[in-house]
């Protein structure tokens, strides 16, 4: 085993890989990440509702690194694509990737390859490294997510800022909190024991 797939939790609760294992694990976080698009609140000064997805980006690159967690939401954007209903509130379509969320949801793969890679380098063993990690990632997805909507309404960053940024940093940070917090301990616990 290299060490950057004992810094894998998907990697120590298998005795091996294999291409379909790898497509298993691609396949269950791109239908987590739809499960958690479900989870969506509405807000009344937004055309972003609040959703549990970016737990699922997260998530996806912590437990199965650069590679399977990239092509887990880049395969969750194809099946919203394909008309699968997976997008928040069961919405689907290529329209819907450029719509609103359309920032957000381009940047779901980069995030989820971004916080793979770094723990796939030791990031994913200490707290501290695994939430600034979680940080990096989620304001990749809440910058690009917030340049869309200057775009897309022709506003200014601050006021696009307080249609798509600020309303979800609160619930941002508690999916940080959350992740941050279990995976250095659940790899302590059961990193490596496959060695």
């Amino acid at each position: 085993m290299t060490g950057s797939s004992g810094n894998l939790l998907a990697d120590n609760f298998t005795e091996g890989r294999s291409a379909a294992l790898d497509l298993l694990w691609i396949i269950s976080f791109s239908l987590l990440t739809a499960l958690l698009a479900q989870v969506a609140i509405p807000l009344p000064f937004s055309p972003v509702p609040m959703t549990g997805q970016t737990f699922g980006v997260l998530l996806s690159g912590a437990v199965l690194g650069s590679r399977r967690g990239f092509l887990s939401q880049a395969l969750y954007l194809v099946q919203g694509a394909a008309g699968l209903p997976v997008f928040a509130g069961g919405a689907f379509s290529v329209a819907y990737l450029l719509g609103p969320t359309g920032g957000y949801l381009w940047s779901f793969p980069l995030a989820a390859g971004l916080v793979g890679l770094l723990v796939e380098r030791g990031a994913g063993r200490r707290a501290v490294q695994m939430a600034t990690t979680l940080v990096l990632a989620d304001t990749l997805i809440l910058a690009a997510g917030t340049l869309w909507l200057t775009g897309l309404f022709g506003t200014s960053f601050r006021q696009a800022a307080f249609m798509g940024l600020y309303p979800f940093v609160a619930g941002d940070v508690l999916k940080i909190i959350l992740v941050g917090l279990t995976l250095p301990r659940i790899l302590a616990r059961y990193g490596d024991q496959r060695t």
